[in-house]
């Protein structure tokens, strides 16, 4: 059994289970991250494009759910996870840096009529 399958299976006593579920759940968030954040805050960040990650993750996160999340021997699955611990750790807090991981807006502590 593999893909989604492998996921809806509820197999609570297997470690493999809650590995697999684990890997998706992590690639999913590193994914709905770079859909969620500006396109421009990756240019100034000197990292690869939004597009570029988007196509990335989204490969990495399809894969594992059509085929199922299957680390102990399939290298793409290791290679998705490498991808998004690679967007985790290295691009996401390089763009939160410049974008105050607020969108963009760097106002901090500022009202209608200045800072406060």
């Amino acid at each position: 059994m593999g893909g989604l399958g492998q996921v809806l299976a509820f197999d609570f006593l297997n470690p493999f289970w809650w590995l697999a579920v684990g890997i998706l759940g992590f690639k999913l968030a590193a994914l709905l991250d770079a859909a969620s954040r500006r396109e421009d805050a990756y240019r100034a960040a000197d990292k690869k494009s939004k597009p570029f990650w988007l196509i990335i993750l989204g490969i990495a996160f399809g894969f594992d759910l059509l085929f199922g999340a299957n680390f102990l021997y399939s290298f793409l699955t290791l290679g998705g996870l490498v991808a998004a611990i690679v967007y985790m750790v290295d691009v996401r807090p390089a763009i939160k840096q410049l974008t105050d991981g607020r969108g963009g807006n760097n106002k901090r502590n500022t009202g209608p009529y200045g800072p406060w």
